[in-house]
């Protein structure tokens, strides 16, 4: 048993035992069951109440508690652990006590590590074997109250000069290498909030099987056997039904003190501990998903904020999403994506991911997945289809300057519901997926806001632009604001509505629709009608969309999970063009949304007086959520325009809208030329480089014909996986 005898563990658990004989065939004793002869492994800084919390949590689990100090350390050198300290400095403390760990053994206990046990390595390997290493994620500032209390000024590894401070800030990136599970705890959680925060942590990571996603059509009724968890909706993209998926429970609601925790944090480290809490840690690990984040959101942004956000006049503020490397907001969720597909796949087979798109996310695609690596790369190909003229002059360029073997972009004389509508038929074509699979071992996936994995990241950004004007005093947390969105396919929207669902006090969404306001019409009359609607080209492109995919997550929502409600509506659509949603479930839209629309005059208005007023020059799709902010919100609460792409990236229409006479004809020149009219925000200088080094290249045009798309998608497989196997 190693340093705690077999006689001593057995006395401790009947103890226990005895005292809770009465809660034996609760859930407690069925989670210390599934535990089995695993230990529940404590991990955190010293101060953060890892014994008390320890013997909370092993009491009510009715488990053996063993402190490493006290029942490993002290028992061993058979002297306090702060003498020890004294005795033999600090270097070789880490090494002893490392040793002794390596040394220990035992099973189906409650452990509550030192602070100072996940600097050894080897002895961290030695633990973690046995068990799942739960790291207490505690406020500094209650850190710092503990050890005072405790008369602690000084921890293991601190050399003159540092302070306390610096070494648990120092600390922390071991903490995060080594931990299964973190359990977040805002300021003045108690030891025994923190003990049912880490009960609810083990339930969690021992309940894989019910953090499952379903479909927007599916019927709750019956009951499936078929469990559906993050790894699998994440490759599969869209699912058998037509729907879309969605978790099952819903997301988890984080109260105040666990956000007060991020507004200090970095855009990594709040996309860290808000992803960890929406995806599995047996489906991603948590060492994982760290790697994976910090990749995405490092050195690809020019802005170390990330999404920072900025006063931009009276009550408005624009949070800039595209400081990524294609300047638009799509690289929020492009740059991770690409490694969460990665990671899911199974063994086996090849993926191209096929993708329509009205401007932005074809080439944030592109993006994100060519900075695949190895394997990843040979294995995963990548197809967007985008529409000819629908589409600004720049992005075409952003598009087809990827040629590389697995990444290429294709037009179609068509609009961009014709490319999303012929992606799906394929995806519904079992003769066609199963040619594609016998012939070539290769699936079909998508990289659109249909799949899950692009969806979530977006959560991520509508939490931040709130824990930023948290952080800077703008409001308190609790005080609500407003996000107004430019509104296409409505994922970013949807992404805001999850957002409030986790608990940032979103108090309207605000959805700003171009001319094609179909969305709008919708949000406004409960009616949703195509018929003789046509798609007219705008100078916000990105929005030029019809049909928008991810209203169906939003309706999904409002009716509380009608899964057959959503399946009769988008079944009317597709066969009707039209439907309309019962009057109740209308003021439910309604309560969660606004929306409006403005016209082509009014879009470069906007850009015009702005950047009159405050030098500051907006996109065109900045400027429709202007508009419509300006119409829509009271003035009650702070707005938050998101800002989704790069002035740049629409410079004709950003040229006619400041009356600039004599445009050059080239599109590096003319971003340029805007460059020295803009204050503010700045060049983006990766677009500049893509388009400098891409260059004019050809790319495929496609006839609008379904059976053209598939004769490309055939073709992209040949020349993508043939040739490298």
């Amino acid at each position: 048993m190693g340093l705690l005898n077999a006689s001593q563990l057995a006395l401790r658990a009947a103890t226990c035992c005895l005292r809770h004989f009465s809660t034996s065939k609760s859930w407690l004793s069925t989670k210390a069951s599934l535990v089995g002869d695993r230990n529940i492994l404590l991990m955190g800084p010293p101060g953060a109440g890892k014994t008390t919390v320890g013997r909370i949590v092993a009491h009510r689990l009715g488990l053996p508690a063993v402190d490493i100090d006290d029942d490993v350390l002290e028992t061993t050198w058979r002297m306090p652990v702060a003498a020890k300290l004294a005795a033999v400095g600090g270097e070789r403390f880490l090494e002893e006590e490392g040793q002794a760990l390596c040394n220990f053994s035992t099973s189906g206990c409650v452990v509550s590590l030192t602070g100072s046990n996940p600097l050894h390595a080897a002895a961290m390997q030695h633990v973690k074997e046995s068990g799942l290493v739960v790291y207490l994620d505690v406020d500094s500032e209650d850190i710092m109250q503990r050890l005072a209390r405790m008369h602690v000024n000084r921890i293991v590894g601190q050399e003159a000069g540092a302070s306390m401070r610096d070494i648990l800030r120092y600390r922390r990136q071991f903490y995060e290498k080594w931990l299964d599970v973190r359990v977040l705890c805002g300021r003045g959680d108690t030891q025994e909030d923190i003990a049912e925060k880490v009960l609810k942590a083990v339930d969690r990571y021992l309940n894989h099987a019910a953090e499952t996603y379903v479909s927007t059509r599916s019927d709750s009724v019956e009951p499936s056997n078929q469990k559906t968890h993050f790894s699998d909706v994440v490759v599969e993209g869209l699912a058998t039904d037509g729907g879309l998926y969605v978790p099952k429970n819903g997301f988890p609601n984080i109260d105040a003190p666990e956000w007060l925790r991020l507004v200090d944090m970095s855009y990594p480290e709040r996309a860290l501990v808000l992803l960890e809490k929406c995806i599995h840690p047996l489906d991603i690990s948590a060492l994982d998903l760290r790697t994976m984040i910090f990749k995405a959101y490092g050195s690809t942004f020019s802005s170390e904020a990330v999404a920072p956000v900025k006063h931009l006049i009276h009550n408005q503020y624009v949070q800039e999403l595209f400081h990524g490397p294609t300047a638009s907001f799509k690289d929020l969720a492009l740059q991770l994506m690409p490694q969460l597909f990665a990671h899911c796949l199974p063994p086996m087979c090849n993926y191209l991911i096929l993708v329509a798109t009205s401007g932005d996310t074809g080439s944030a695609v592109l993006s994100g997945f060519s900075r695949l690596s190895g394997t990843d790369r040979h294995r995963t190909g990548v197809l967007v289809f985008f529409p000819e003229e629908g589409v600004s002059e720049i992005q075409k360029l952003q598009m087809t300057s990827f040629r590389e073997g697995n990444a290429r972009a294709a037009s179609v004389l068509s609009d961009f519901d014709f490319c999303q509508r012929a992606i799906k038929r394929m995806f519904g074509e079992s003769g066609l997926t199963g040619h594609l699979a016998v012939e070539y071992g290769t699936v079909l996936s998508t990289a659109n806001s249909i799949n899950w994995a692009r969806l979530l990241p977006q959560v991520v950004y509508h939490s931040s632009a709130y824990l930023d004007l948290c952080r800077d005093g703008v409001i308190n947390f609790g005080e609500p604001v407003d996000v107004c969105i430019p509104t296409g396919n409505f994922g970013n929207a949807m992404s805001a509505v999850y957002a409030k669902q986790m608990g940032v006090p979103i108090r309207r969404v605000i959805c700003a629709s171009n001319h094609n306001h179909v969305v709008t019409d919708f949000i406004t009359t409960g009616e949703y009608d195509l018929r003789g609607r046509p798609l007219v080209p705008s100078h916000s492109p990105a929005i030029d969309i019809l049909k928008s995919s991810n209203l169906e997550r939003f309706i999904y929502y409002v009716s509380h999970g009608d899964g057959r409600l959503v399946k009769e509506l988008f079944t009317s659509l597709d066969a009707r063009q039209h439907f309309r949603v019962p009057e109740p479930l209308l003021g439910r839209v309604q309560q969660e949304a606004l929306a409006g629309w403005c016209s082509e005059d009014d879009c470069l208005a906007a850009v015009q007086s702005v950047h009159a007023r405050t030098g500051y020059v907006m996109d065109t799709h900045t400027a429709v959520a202007k508009v419509v902010a300006d119409r829509l919100q009271d003035g009650s609460c702070p707005v938050v325009l998101c800002s989704t792409a790069h002035y740049g990236k629409f410079a004709p229409a950003v040229f006619k809208a400041l009356r600039i006479q004599n445009v050059p004809e080239d599109p590096v020149e003319q971003l340029k030329t805007l460059a020295s009219t803009a204050s503010r925000p700045e060049t983006h200088r990766d677009m500049m480089t893509r388009l400098e080094e891409g260059g004019r290249r050809g790319h495929s045009v496609c006839q609008a014909e379904y059976d053209v798309l598939v004769e490309e998608v055939e073709s992209m497989i040949q020349d993508c996986f043939l040739k490298v196997t």
